[in-house]
Parts: C-alpha cells; structure tokens; sequence
C-alpha cells in the first residue's frame, strides 16, 4: 500500500519546546526508516534507524511517498515496512525533528506518530488497491509554534484514500 504524508504549516527554523529556554537552530523533519543499504538515509547517531526526505523547517510543506505492506491478522490488520515502526499494538509512521550541524549530523530532539491502527480498516483496504494511496494530512506546528510531537491525532490528523501517482 503507497502511504503519502503531507505535512503542511511547518514552525520554521529554530524553535525553543523544552521548560529549560534550550533554543534548536537549523531544524528539520524527515520520516523514520530503518537502516538499509538499498534505501539511503542520514544516520541518527546512538539510534538503529535513519531518517529519509529531510524537509528544512522553514519549507512551505513537505511530502513523504511511501510504501507499507498490509496483512491480515486474527485481530485486525496489521502493517510492516521499513518505514513501519512500533510494536504490535502501536505501529505507525514515525517523523522525527531534529537540528542539522554543519558536518550534517541530525541530531533528534522530537519526534511525530502517525499511528496505522487507528485508521478504519475499510479505509485502509480501499487504499491498499492499485492505483490508490492511504493519504495523511497534517499541520506540523503544535499550538505553542513548535513541531508538532507525540502521537498525533484528529482533527490535526486526516487520513483519506486518493488515487496514486
């Protein structure tokens, strides 16, 4: 199934979430993947996972296309990938925030879930058609100016089911 994330109404470059005043400069979002060899990533030191499609904060929106598998289980449906993340239970697609250095280390400091088993599963088989995409739309600056972080839920969240390509 093709997933697309569209991300609209980013906070811009530097932002200061954290009660102790620390300000991050250069910020950037990107999805979470898993390391791999055929799909190249930026490195999250001291982390088993990248991150891919990088978005500067200050960027007029940002658009992950990707793809996750969809199998059936006793329970429901269940999602796998390397960009599924999460334990059964709490798989979702994951984007994380964090600052680039000059040497292009990115360095995570918040991070986003998109949970996939909060979807209706009537949507996510219609999406899981050729030709269609599951669709996320959300706004990635929280109520305070920040990145938005932890699991994000409607109404910021919309899910639909649009044709692909």
């Amino acid at each position: 199934m093709i997933v697309v994330v569209e991300g609209s109404d980013l906070p811009g470059r530097s932002c200061h979430p954290d009660s102790d005043g620390q300000t991050y400069q250069n910020i950037h979002v990107g999805l979470c993947t898993k390391v791999s060899k055929r799909t190249p990533v930026t490195p999250v030191p001291g982390r088993p996972w990248g991150v891919v499609g990088m978005v500067a904060g200050d960027a007029p929106s940002a658009r992950w296309e990707v793809d996750v598998q969809v199998k059936s289980a006793d329970d429901g449906l269940d999602f796998f990938g390397p960009y599924v993340r999460g334990a059964r239970g709490d798989r979702h697609v994951g984007l994380t925030w964090g600052t680039v250095a000059e040497d292009g280390t990115f360095t995570v400091f918040r991070g986003a879930k998109l949970k996939l088993e909060t979807i209706d599963p009537a949507v996510v088989r219609r999406a899981d058609q050729p030709g269609w995409a599951l669709v996320a739309r959300l706004g990635l600056t929280d109520d305070k100016g920040n990145p938005r972080c932890a699991t994000v839920k409607p109404p910021v969240l919309s899910w639909s089911v649009e044709r692909s390509g």
